[in-house]
């Protein structure tokens, strides 16, 4: 595929959803960007590597033997060789012009990481309550920026600058899917990244029926757990502790979580790193 905009790559991932994947690949494909495309497969078992190169030979696809999750991303992005890589869920796609206006905000502000799209669900194209989060971040801009300041972001519909997603060190693989952004979004502010929510960007989701929410609910209870015991000091840790375990008493996948978190101490206590106090001031802000 001849490329319409030579700075982005879109990086999608997907696992046993061939039909979402083909279709959102589809819409790719029309955007006026034609930006080059890279699937990570997670190990499907339906077929979904063979059904791509059939219908869209000019995607790239790297057909995972192993489910590796959200850091699945991170052999795409490597892959990719253009400065800023779109992230994609394999039921998200960009609003045809976005990602052209997305290079040039990263080509007009070199310290921002990530910029962080508008979400439309389904067909309606309803607005996702996050962007209502989002679009009220409490943080302080400092200087310039091309949208609101950020701690976080969504991994499916944002685009990264591939050197500072390389630098911090893309998605722990340990994380898997759920809650995956937040250690990188600390990573990345660590390093004097900015991250950024721009409304006028806008992905398209259409979220698929094959979703695995008790699952997911119990990584994102473990994740949260893993970056506050990792990168918060030790109040702040205690106290999400102890709002953990007062969730369990309602939600069984939770007390799961819990548990999952536990198992993940030794290396946690051999990588914890409290962030700089200046970060650990904006958490509290999102944390309020």
């Amino acid at each position: 595929m001849a490329s319409g905009d030579p700075r982005v790559t879109a990086v999608m991932i997907t696992h046993n959803r061939r039909d979402e994947v083909l279709r959102s690949l589809g819409k790719l494909a029309e955007i006026p960007e034609k930006p080059r495309i890279i699937l990570v497969d997670n190990a499907s078992t339906d077929g979904t590597c063979q059904a791509v190169a059939r219908q869209f030979p000019e995607v790239k696809a790297l057909c995972s033997a192993t489910n590796l999750g959200a850091a699945a991303r991170n052999w795409g992005v490597r892959e990719a060789q253009t400065p800023y890589v779109a992230l994609c869920d394999d039921d998200t796609w960009w609003q045809p012009g976005c990602l052209a206006q997305a290079a040039d905000l990263l080509d007009a502000y070199p310290r921002v990481g990530v910029l962080t799209a508008r979400l439309l669900n389904g067909p309606e194209e309803i607005e996702d309550t996050i962007c209502q989060t989002l679009a009220a971040s409490p943080l302080p801009a400092r200087g310039p920026l091309p949208g609101k300041p950020l701690l976080g972001f969504l991994a499916g519909a944002s685009v990264v600058r591939r050197t500072a997603f390389l630098e911090a060190g893309g998605f722990d693989p340990r994380f898997f899917i759920g809650g995956e952004e937040q250690l990188l979004a600390i990573e990345l502010a660590v390093r004097g990244w900015t991250l950024c929510y721009v409304p006028q960007l806008v992905v398209h989701h259409h979220p698929s029926p094959r979703r695995d929410s008790k699952r997911r609910n119990l990584h994102v209870v473990r994740n949260r757990l893993w970056v506050t015991w990792l990168r918060r000091p030790v109040m702040r840790a205690v106290g999400d502790t102890l709002s953990a375990l007062r969730w369990t008493l309602r939600d069984w996948s939770a007390a799961r979580g819990v548990l999952g978190a536990l198992a993940g101490l030794p290396w946690i206590l051999r990588e914890r790193r409290v962030v700089p106090a200046e970060l650990e001031r904006q958490l509290c802000l999102l944390d309020g």
